[in-house]
């Protein structure tokens, strides 16, 4: 519990409030009251319920549950908090209601931060607080440590994310952000299920590292014998069930990439892909405007939301630009005048934007590049980038007037990657030799890595893809915009942490 905030009670003080704290859980023991047994409890509503109902509840008993935040003794009678799942309460004890020894224990036996059982009458105070005069409160739970106090609150990142549970209990944003998360699972899959969508589940153990880009965390089965890699995609099982015969399916799943971290990354976080047979980028584009206007909609109340001071509007039409056009808008730069990758590796050089292939790069490398130097970071307002060259689109399929370039989009928002989408590469021949020229590329920089073809899935495009339609967009990222979150630490429950020494 250290450096709750500056100004907090120390490390001396918290460890004294806990030997208290237990003195007293020792003490409700030996006279037979032991919180720790209790095993239920008959919860009649929430506190919203009875704030929102409060004509329905006025004068009858309720029965609630939650954890005491807040205590003004005053005699023979308190006005305390409680906080349930929906939200605090206040709570009315008087002696002559619970009577004079429950109310002596819970002057004295109860602290901040133990869960209580409380029946009562719902009243409405002389200042119009919504209440309940209890006539019953037990004590279900003892709070062995000290919470945070109100003034100081939790505002430390590094103990908000280890210990989230604390987070949660005295943070009440915190909490409204992971109710929001939920709702936006429930909106997606409401969304795609509504559209024909079959959801499915695919392994998240896989036998082979493939020769994509992304790292996988390397494990071992102990029964087989063999080394086995944690997913960084759901695409090649789900393209599977297309040949198949499943036409459109949809998997909400966790992704493992041993990569870096920062505020848009966590090495472990949930992606949506989807895949729809006869169905092209375009159509997916289409999707997605829908997809995002409505699930703003239905849990923001609103498309025109804002995301760290930037105002966005969601339902209007989103701009849609060729990698091309963006490049050649953003930094002058035209693809179309360069006639050999010499010359285009000239460009790159003149704008002062390296190329990671270097003498090797091919017009597609420094197309990507310049992309990413100085169009990127103006993409603001909701944009689909489509077309991209073949060199990093190695599952797309390609343009049949301009075979250098690709069925592919990305769209931005604020700046930032949200998704991603092709019309998919269903040609096995073609497949195969970009799956070869993929595991040779990463080999070569990542010498001693066991990447391979999935031979399994090219097998399996010799039946047959239909042509077919592939998105797949970051859920976390999701929750971020819509929760106006700063980084994907504070969307996610337990963000990945270094252990403490």
């Amino acid at each position: 519990m250290e450096e709750i905030l500056n100004g907090a009670p120390t490390e001396e003080e918290l460890a004294e409030q806990a030997r208290i704290r237990r003195e007293k859980l020792q003490k409700l023991i030996e006279e037979g009251n032991n919180p720790f047994v209790k095993v239920n409890y008959a919860v009649t509503c929430g506190s919203a319920e009875v704030k929102d109902k409060f004509a329905e509840y006025e004068g009858k008993e309720v029965s609630l549950a939650g954890r005491l935040m807040s205590r003004r003794i005053m005699g023979k009678a308190s006005f305390s908090h409680i906080s349930d799942r929906d939200g605090l309460i206040q709570i009315y004890v008087r002696r002559d209601d619970v009577g004079e020894d429950n109310y002596a224990a819970f002057k004295k036996d109860y602290d901040l931060g133990d869960v209580v059982g409380i029946k009562g009458w719902v009243f409405k105070t002389q200042t119009g607080e919504i209440s309940v005069h209890c006539t019953h409160i037990e004590m279900l739970t003892k709070c062995l440590r000290p919470l945070p106090e109100k003034q100081h609150g939790l505002t430390n990142a590094d103990i908000r994310y280890r210990q989230r549970d604390l987070d949660l209990i005295v943070n009440p944003e915190v909490k409204k952000a992971f109710v929001t998360r939920s709702l936006i699972f429930r909106e997606i899959r409401a969304f795609l299920d509504a559209r024909g969508f079959l959801e499915v589940d695919t392994p998240v153990l896989t036998t082979l590292e493939i020769g994509a880009a992304a790292r996988p965390f390397k494990t071992r089965h102990n029964a087989l014998d063999i080394d086995m890699y944690l997913r960084i995609e759901t695409e090649l099982y789900l393209k599977r069930l297309i040949v198949g015969g499943l036409e459109r399916v949809y998997e909400v799943g966790r992704i493992f990439r041993n990569e870096g971290m920062d505020a848009f990354h966590n090495p472990e976080f949930t992606t949506v892909e989807l895949y729809q047979a006869y169905c092209d980028y375009f159509s997916l584009m289409d999707l997605v405007e829908e997809m995002y206007k409505t699930i703003a909609l239905n849990v923001c109340g609103t498309t025109d939301i804002t995301y760290q001071g930037t105002a966005l509007r969601l339902g209007e039409p989103w701009q849609r630009m060729t990698m091309k056009e963006a490049v050649k808008k953003y930094c002058g730069a035209d693809y179309d005048e360069w006639k050999t990758d010499a010359d285009a590796r000239a460009c790159a050089e003149k704008l002062g934007a390296p190329v990671k292939e270097g003498d090797a790069a091919t017009k597609g490398h420094v197309l990507i590049a310049l992309f990413d130097e100085f169009c990127e970071d103006k993409l603001i307002q909701p944009t689909f980038i489509y077309d991209y060259p073949v060199e990093n689109s190695p599952l797309a399929k390609r343009k049949e007037d301009d075979p250098a370039f690709t069925q592919r989009f990305e769209y931005f928002i604020c700046a930032h990657e949200f998704g991603n989408a092709f019309s998919e590469l269903n040609d096995p021949i073609d497949q195969k030799q970009r799956f070869v020229k993929q595991v040779e590329e990463k080999k070569a920089q990542e010498p001693g890595c066991n990447a391979q073809v999935d031979e399994d899935f090219i097998t399996a495009l010799e039946y047959g893809l239909p042509p077919t339609g592939g998105l797949g967009f970051g859920v976390d990222r999701l929750v971020m915009l819509l929760t106006d979150s700063p980084t994907i630490r504070d969307v996610l429950l337990f963000p990945t942490m270094k252990p403490k020494k």
